[in-house]
Order: structure tokens, then C-alpha cells, then sequence
């Protein structure tokens, strides 16, 4: 039996990533799978991949920013599937450059923090309207361990900072209830999100990040983010909720 049998699990910005990784192994583990990001072609590619291995799969385009597109991929996926069991918070975005608290620009910001944080918050209360109804489900926020040490831009660490606060509000408040919130947190992740054009880079930024980090142990793969997820979405972890867990091979230690 797969460890998601029966499950109807949301992954959003799947459409590369840890986002297309973590929807091809639910699936094959046994759930049925809604699939979400901004473009259409790319989800479809991954869709096309998890039918070919024998997978159900929905595509439901979405930009997570917009709190009507966070309730209609909610809608569509009760409307065809039933339920909602599973939400991952996967989708989010990077701004370029690692721009430090004084040198980023209110542009990055409003960008950055509508997908990451606001995103983040738009699907939770949407997916919470049907978890609510049968008292049960498993949240999980892709976050990053720069909203927990400060490594990186100020806009992105900013964003991530609050999800980590969300994910501590959503778990307390439905404590008990058998609705539970989790947060993974890896450091850099072998993605293209993660690659950084160097003409943009902030030095002076790199540098103090270098001092506190150690950037010589290996980055995570989509996988091993993807086999972390998957823990959190099956019964096996029923017993945690509010816990913020590091993927980062001790990088941050």
C-alpha cells in the first residue's frame, strides 16, 4: 500500500522543482494529486509525466497571490476530488541579488512577499474551509532557513520569517483538532529558483552570509526535500504539528 492512499493532496508551484518532485511521489505513493503554478505549460508537462507512471492528477493554474485564484484551486479540487487532505505551500519566489535591508527596493518587496507570505496565507485559509468540515488535515510550508538565521536578501528572509510565524499560529490554533501545520526549512536547494545571476549578486550580502554558514556541504535536492514532505503528509507523523524542521545537511550549525 502507498503511504498516501486515499489522500487528495494541493502542491502548489509544482510545476518544477520540489513542487513537480514532491507531486510525482505523492503520487506514486497513492494520492491523488492538484497540481498549481502560474505556467500552464509546465504543469502539464509534469502532469503528462505522473499519468505515464499511473498517477491522477488535476491541473488547476494559479497565481497564489490573488485570493481568488487560492479559492478556486481549492474549489475545483473539492468540486472533482472531494476533499482537500493535503496542502503543501510550496510556491515562492526569489528576489535577484540578495539585496540587504538597505539597498532593497519596495518593488521586490510587494513581489515577494504576495507569493511567499501572502500566497502562503491565501491557500491556508482556503484549504482550512474544507480541512475544518471533516477534522483532519496536514498543512506544510516549503520555507527556508533564511527566515529563521537571516541568510539572504531582506525581502525574501522577511517573507519567510512570517511563514515560519504562520505555521506556529495555524498549528496552535487547531491544536487538537486533528488539522496540524509543519514547516520545512532547507538552505539552498539544486533548483532553478536557486540559481543567481552573479552580475546581480550583492556581494557585500554573499560575504556575510559566507561568515555564518558553511557553504562547503552538500545543497538538497528536489528529492530530499520531496521524502521530507511526504513524512509530514502521511498518518505516520500525525503526532507533529508546529514544528519547524531544517533540511540543510548542518550547513547552519
Amino acid at each position: 500500500m502507498g503511504r498516501l492512499d486515499g489522500k487528495v493532496a494541493i502542491i502548489t508551484g509544482s510545476n518544477s522543482g520540489v513542487g513537480a518532485a514532491t507531486a510525482k511521489l505523492f503520487a506514486k505513493e497513492g494520492a491523488k494529486v492538484v497540481i498549481s503554478a502560474r505556467r500552464l505549460p509546465q504543469l502539464e508537462e509534469v502532469a503528462e509525466q505522473i499519468r505515464a507512471e499511473g498517477g491522477e492528477v488535476l491541473i488547476v493554474q494559479t497565481d497564489v497571490s490573488k485570493v481568488e485564484d487560492a479559492e478556486n484551486l481549492v474549489a475545483k479540487t473539492v468540486e472533482t476530488l472531494g476533499k482537500v487532505d493535503v496542502l503543501v505551500n510550496n510556491a515562492g519566489v526569489l528576489e535577484s541579488g540578495l539585496k540587504p535591508i538597505d539597498v532593497v527596493e519596495d518593488d521586490d518587496i510587494d513581489w515577494v512577499f504576495g507569493i511567499n507570505t501572502k500566497g502562503t496565507i491565501n491557500c491556508t485559509r482556503a484549504a482550512l474551509e474544507d480541512m475544518k468540515k471533516h477534522n483532519s488535515g496536514s498543512i506544510i510550508n516549503l520555507d527556508s532557513v533564511a527566515g529563521q538565521f537571516g541568510c539572504g536578501g531582506a525581502a525574501y528572509v522577511t517573507s519567510k520569517a512570517a511563514v515560519v510565524g504562520l505555521t506556529k499560529h495555524t498549528a496552535m490554533r487547531f491544536a487538537g483538532t486533528g488539522i496540524r501545520c509543519n514547516s520545512v526549512n532547507p538552505s539552498s536547494i539544486a533548483t532553478p529558483m536557486a540559481k543567481i545571476d552573479p552580475a546581480t549578486l550583492n556581494m557585500d550580502m554573499f560575504g556575510q552570509m559566507q561568515k555564518h554558514m558553511n557553504l562547503s556541504v552538500p545543497i538538497c535536492l528536489p528529492e530530499d526535500v520531496a521524502n521530507i514532505l511526504l513524512f509530514l503528509a502521511s498518518d505516520e507523523s500525525r503526532a507533529l504539528t508546529g514544528q519547524i524542521i531544517v533540511s540543510d545537511f548542518g550547513a547552519t550549525l
